[in-house]
């Protein structure tokens, strides 16, 4: 067979990172294997996968369809390998975390050390951010078994379970020198049409995007983070909505001000969710642990007995 499982996961990493650069970074490769790798495909098939001419690489329709039907094998292939290993073992070959941004990756890190610390059977981890609609598409895309940070409702397949973690509530966030911060209150809808929204793209792949707390016609920058949109709104870029547990410490110095203004954000319920069709030891481990994992559950609002109707992820 000329196709091989490699071949497609260096088309995915290109594709995903958009140079055999970022590609080589993501498997640990030189450029040279990246090129190698994608020229041998080529010549085996007859067929141009990716155009070089411009600046990013880009998939030609004929690479589109290949990496399009090869994602399915690739997740066929690392469902049957995971299979058998649980049969075996209980342990999956690989975990895979989807993370909501206002929690963060590497609040991850002391359960991973005391997860590594456990001598586990699991020989691979890999954590994902993700925005907005990005954690539920991760989980029912198969790119996560577990996903930290779930908002709003869940798809019926897969068969998902959830447990609450709580709440995160969003305070209205621009630098004192921003020309809004001297605007006596409440800033109405003109006034805040004039000025640029700072926005946290949605990473869903497959569902529909979703954006939230800038109105129409405003002025946007879209950026890939909150961290980003953090700094931006630090430095007077544009204005915005931000999770009060990370503007808290900017908010306390004086470097970000809340204001009053029409449109609301409803606090978001998180949730912690999983692939009930994926269970193995180290998901067990992880969801026992994540339940009450305080540098998580620190950050959130209690869920009380009757909470806020909102729904919104808040980026």
């Amino acid at each position: 067979m000329k196709l091989t499982l490699d071949a497609l996961r260096v088309m995915d990493a290109i594709d995903a990172t958009g140079s055999f650069a970022g590609a080589g970074d993501v498997l640990f490769r030189v450029p040279s294997a990246i090129t190698y790798s994608v020229r041998k495909l080529e010549d085996d098939l007859g067929v141009t996968v990716f155009d070089r001419s411009g600046r990013k690489a880009r998939l030609t329709p004929a690479g589109r369809e290949l990496l399009e039907r090869g994602r399915r094998l690739l997740a066929e292939a690392e469902e049957l390998e995971d299979r058998v290993r649980r049969m075996a073992t209980g342990w999956e070959t690989e975990l895979r975390i989807a993370v909501d941004d206002v929690l963060g990756t590497e609040r991850l890190m002391p359960l991973l050390t005391e997860f590594y610390a456990s001598d586990c059977g699991t020989s691979r981890i890999r954590l994902l951010t993700e925005v907005y609609g990005g954690p539920t598409d991760a989980l029912t895309e198969g790119r996560a078994d577990l996903a930290i940070g779930v908002t709003g409702e869940l798809p019926q397949q897969p068969p998902l379970r959830s447990v609450t973690l709580g709440w995160v509530r969003f305070v209205f966030c621009l630098s004192g020198d921003h020309p809004l911060a001297s605007v006596p209150e409440p800033i109405t809808d003109d006034q805040l049409r004039a000025h640029r929204a700072i926005v946290v793209s949605d990473t869903s792949r497959t569902l529909p995007g979703r954006s939230s707390g800038f109105l129409p016609e405003q002025d946007v920058l879209y950026v890939p983070s909150l961290a980003a949109k953090l700094e931006a709104q630090r430095r007077g870029l544009g204005v915005g909505f931000l999770p009060a547990c990370l503007a808290r410490q900017d908010l306390d110095t004086g470097r970000l001000v809340t204001r009053e203004v029409g449109i609301q954000r409803e606090p978001a319920l998180f949730k912690l969710v999983w692939r009930a069709d994926r269970e193995g030891r180290a998901l067990d481990w992880f969801v026992r642990k994540l339940k009450h994992y305080e540098p998580i559950t620190d950050l959130l609002d209690p869920v009380p007995a009757a909470g806020p109707s909102g729904t919104g992820t808040g980026e």
